[in-house]
């Protein structure tokens, strides 16, 4: 149907909504009365529906004109937002892309921190799980998941992937529990807090008891089942049960003590975080220095 309805008629009927009043729509649009009604009339006769009704001077929507005009408004106001980087003079904008947990539990403070320090920057965060989003050549920064390896991106090791049970000291102080001391056997009665597998090579509670030298023999049930991994960390600290921690990106809250780590077992994946930057494109100033930031704040 948008192959027969010009594009001009949504920015006419859109200022039409706003104003109410076809000459004040025509003001801003800098066109006669007459022509905002022919363009009304036009879509009304495309759509095959009213969408305004008319008691002399006075405007309404019809509920269809409601339902188109809040449906334009948005499809406008998406448009504008997404032509702002072609602007002149506007701030410039940088695009990194990471999956919720990285972005929830690692890189958000950094690039508040970062922000804070260059007004004249204004960086775009992509958060998905989503594999092919995450490697689009579309972002300028990506952090991915990775053994460090991929045919678009160079990429740098950021944070190993150590996996270790986590929980808050007050889910320790309740169970009367002695962190360092406690076996696999001890950790698999607990109540266990996992997270689907996003990614094949993602490790939860049943693969990493598998990979330790003396597994527990009693069987893997998880308690609660999240969604995302940061969900998962978040209960941890709740104190609502046991998860697993990677080690880098829950470094701030080993040091703060809201997690402890349980048992004295860790598992290295040979997986990791690793930021990456275009093979086949020069990086923006701005955004090379926003890649030095997130490595010198390791």
């Amino acid at each position: 149907m948008l192959d027969r309805i010009p594009l001009e008629a949504f920015r006419v009927y859109d200022a039409a909504c706003r104003f109410m009043n076809f000459s004040r729509a025509g003001r801003e649009l800098h066109i006669t009365q007459a022509a905002v009604s022919r363009r009304i009339q036009g879509l009304e006769d495309q759509l095959g529906t009213k969408l305004f009704t008319r008691r002399g001077r006075n405007l309404a929507l019809t509920p269809q004109g409601e339902r188109l005009a809040q449906r334009v408004r948005a499809t406008l106001e998406y448009l504008e937002e997404s032509l702002e980087p072609f602007r002149g003079g506007g701030l410039e904008t940088i695009s990194i892309a990471a999956s919720g947990s990285v972005s929830h539990l690692w890189l958000a403070k950094r690039l508040k921190d970062f922000d804070n320090g260059n007004p004249s920057v204004s960086v775009r965060l992509l958060t998905t799980d989503a594999p092919s989003e995450l490697a689009s050549e579309a972002n300028d920064l990506v952090i991915l998941y990775s053994t460090g390896e991929h045919p678009r991106w160079n990429l740098t090791p950021l944070i190993p992937e150590i996996l270790v049970p986590v929980a808050s000291p007050d889910f320790v102080a309740r169970r009367n529990l002695t962190p360092a001391d406690l076996l696999p056997d001890d950790i698999a009665r607990l109540d266990l807090i996992d997270y689907e597998r996003f990614n094949a090579h993602w490790i939860s509670f049943r693969q990493w008891f598998a990979r330790l030298r003396n597994p527990p023999k009693t069987r893997i049930l998880p308690r609660l089942s999240f969604s995302t991994y940061s969900l998962a960390v978040d209960a941890a600290i709740r104190g609502e049960g046991v998860t697993l921690g990677s080690h880098g990106l829950i470094s701030e809250e080993l040091a703060s003590g809201s997690l402890v780590e349980l048992g004295s077992d860790r598992i290295e994946t040979g997986y990791g975080y690793h930021l990456g930057m275009p093979r086949y494109r020069s990086l923006t100033p701005n955004a090379a220095r926003l890649h030095q930031h997130l490595l010198l704040g390791l």
